[in-house]
């Protein structure tokens, strides 16, 4: 059974940084392409950030482009998104998911979704 647990959201002021981090269980981890969704107040749930089996090539949104990184560790199971320059925008629940590339569009690889981790951007 696939397991996504997210930590790390907080409020943080327009300008500051966040970290987020998601263990995964249940999966052979370092087999899949590992991403962030989010999902704001009255909003669907949007891709974020995508990162490739080991790590070397990694993914995102025009929106976070620049303001966000993506890192993981296969060893642990985690995957890590680090988010910087922080716009009221970015206010939502963040996700993490394995994920693929299908038709033109990154997707839940296996239709598992972790509580997600609230993130709140004041300005």
């Amino acid at each position: 059974q696939v397991q996504l647990v997210e930590s790390g959201g907080g409020l943080v002021q327009t300008g500051g940084s966040l970290r987020l981090s998601c263990t995964a269980s249940g999966i052979t981890f370092s087999s899949y392409i590992m991403g962030w969704f989010r999902q704001a107040p009255g909003k669907e749930r949007e891709f974020v950030a995508a990162i490739s089996w080991t790590g070397g090539i990694t993914y995102f949104a025009d929106s976070v482009k620049g303001r966000f990184t993506i890192s993981r560790d296969n060893a642990k199971n985690t995957v890590n998104l680090q988010m910087t320059s922080l716009k009221p925008e970015d206010t939502a629940v963040y996700y993490c998911a394995a994920v693929s590339w299908y038709n033109g569009h990154w997707r839940n690889a296996l239709d598992a979704w972790g509580q997600g981790t609230l993130v709140t951007v004041s300005s």
